[in-house]
This record gives structure tokens, sequence and C-alpha cells, in this order.
């Protein structure tokens, strides 16, 4: 129940920021500051929910802000996509070759993400049990699923 109440006010700040209805320098502001807001309400959110050991924290958070480090070089690239996106939609000009790159990145995003997952678990595995190591990716993909949704949401179909 923590986890969801903490998604919706998650959820509420990425509600305030529709990119896709601003020019591209208040975009970027608010992009800005939905992922500073989302990052530390993040921690908290895996804080409450993760019920770890004072032995377990210890091994754990270290390894927690590296991989939020590398998912945010991730969030940045997806972010330019999105962007990029609404930038030529808001001109009318998405064209085929502009959607053909934007889909390129797009899936390249999505497989350095599943990587880093799997490099996470590997370096979590190491020092935490299995259980343990699987709460915490269930929260982290339920986070991102919700976040992406919210993105997703506020971004029209190509014309």
């Amino acid at each position: 129940m923590k986890l969801i109440a903490a998604l919706a006010l998650a959820l509420g700040v990425a509600c305030t920021a529709p990119v896709l209805a601003q020019d591209k320098s208040s975009a970027d502001t608010n992009m800005q500051i939905l992922r500073d807001k989302i990052k530390a309400d993040k921690k908290l959110v895996v804080a409450a929910n993760m019920q770890l050991t004072e032995a377990q924290a210890k091994k754990f958070w270290p390894i927690y802000d590296a991989y939020q480090k590398e998912l945010a070089g991730l969030n940045k690239r997806l972010a330019k996509v999105i962007l990029d996106y609404a930038d030529a939609d808001a001109k009318g000009a998405v064209t085929d070759a502009l959607a053909s790159k934007l889909i390129k990145e797009s899936i390249a995003i999505e497989q350095s993400e599943a990587a880093g997952r799997k490099r996470l678990a590997d370096k979590l595995g190491k020092v935490l049990p299995g259980k343990v190591v699987a709460r915490y990716l269930q929260i982290e993909s339920k986070i991102r699923a919700a976040v992406r949704y919210e993105l997703a949401s506020g971004i029209p179909l190509v014309e």
C-alpha cells in the first residue's frame, strides 16, 4: 500500500508537466523538475518498501545509487526522444525518416535498460538474498512502468 501511495504522488507530479503543450525551453525545464522530484520521491518509496536490515542496507544503497546514475543517463536519452518528437509534432513535421530515427533510439534505450537491469540483478545477487533482489526489481519495475505510462498518455500518436 505504501508503494501505491508513493507512486500516486510521483504520478501526480508527472501529470503537472505536459511536455507536448509547451515550447522546448519550458518543456526542458519542466522535465528537469519532474526528474528531480521523482528521483527524491523514488528513493523514499524504495526505502519504505524494501524492509532492509541494517547490514543489507549498507550493501544495497551504494548499488542502488550507482544504478540510479545509470538510469539518469537513459532518462535523459528518453527525454530527448520525447522532446524531439514533440518539437516535430508541434511543427507538423514528423517525417518517415525522423520517425524511424526515434524508433531506433527508443529501442536502443529499452535494450540498454534491460542490460542495466541484468547487471544490477547480478550485482545485488552477490550481496543480498534472492527475495530481496526480486523485491527491489519489482519495485523499480512498477515505478518505471507508472512513470512511462504517464509520459505515454501525454504523447499523441504519430500522424
